[in-house]
């Protein structure tokens, strides 16, 4: 039995008709995480935003995996940058 958490990978590759691959792909390149329950792979639901993310980026736009790990690499980076500017503005009373 599966927790609320856990999304099952074939179900996911199933309803946005992908290939299973992809998903132990993404998880070799470390940009997502997944479980390995009973033999099958569960995904967070936390990163489905993510995980859908990158399924556009690969079947929609072309982008390879190499790319696509790129990408999420500068994404992160913003997202950091982002955060730094908040907690500056705040620390300087222009939140």
């Amino acid at each position: 039995m599966q927790p609320e958490n856990l999304i099952a990978a074939s179900r996911f590759c199933s309803s946005h008709q992908i290939e299973y691959s992809f998903i132990s792909s993404l998880q070799q390149y470390g940009l997502i995480e997944v479980t390995e329950t009973e033999g099958d792979l569960y995904i967070n639901s936390d990163d489905l935003n993510k995980l859908e993310q990158f399924t556009r980026f690969y079947y929609d736009l072309q982008i390879n995996l190499e790319g696509i790990e790129a990408i999420n690499h500068l994404l992160e980076q913003l997202r950091q940058q982002q955060l730094e500017v908040v907690t500056l503005r705040n620390k300087l009373g222009w939140g």
